[in-house]
């Protein structure tokens, strides 16, 4: 048995050696291979660029849901057609007859209406009548938009209705009239 014993304790020096390796060495090995890697890839990423991505980033979570764009004030208002005014506002009743509204193009629905008249229908347009807002719902729209609108979609429907001139060529014509006037108002003066 004191055989048996002895030469369990007995190792070799190369036996150490591989026991040491594999139980100290290695371990340590391994731990210093991945430290290296992290810092490896820590490095590739500049400061610059990880600050550039986390400030873009922020701006775009925290970025308005709307924007507001404010018309020029000193702008020339141009009034729209009635097929814009249709294609902007009036289609998303009267293109499907949502509402109990005429269908654009339905003569049925639009006769009794175009036999009230041009001018009862551009008030109502204007005023609203039971399920249409005034204006259609659009404050912005002017009277003669609203008028081309009226006019756009009763003709559609068999109306011969006239829509009214456009405004910036009567706003156009203004500023001459207006410049000849001062012209003539001296030699009046003159006279005295």
């Amino acid at each position: 048995m004191s055989d048996h014993h002895a030469k369990m304790t007995k190792t070799t020096p190369q036996q150490f050696f591989f026991a040491l390796w594999g139980g100290l060495f290695a371990p340590l090995f391994a731990i210093l291979l991945i430290v290296g890697l992290v810092a490896k890839i820590q490095g590739s990423h500049s400061t610059e660029q990880s600050m550039a991505y986390n400030d873009a980033a922020v701006e775009e979570r925290i970025h308005p849901v709307g924007e507001i764009n404010l018309a020029d004030p000193n702008a020339i208002h141009v009034d729209k057609t009635g097929a814009e005014v249709y294609a902007a506002v009036c289609i998303g009743c009267h293109g499907s007859g949502a509402l109990g509204s005429p269908k654009y193009e339905d003569k049925g629905a639009w006769g009794p209406r175009i036999k009230q008249g041009y001018d009862t229908l551009i008030k109502h347009a204007l005023e609203g009548i039971r399920q249409m807002p005034a204006r259609g719902g659009n404050p912005d729209l002017t009277d003669t938009e609203i008028a081309n609108g009226v006019a756009y979609m009763a003709n559609a429907a068999g109306a011969k209705f006239t829509p009214p001139a456009p405004a910036a060529a009567a706003a156009a014509t203004a500023p001459a009239v207006a410049g000849a006037t001062p012209a003539t108002a001296p030699a009046a003066d003159a006279k005295k």
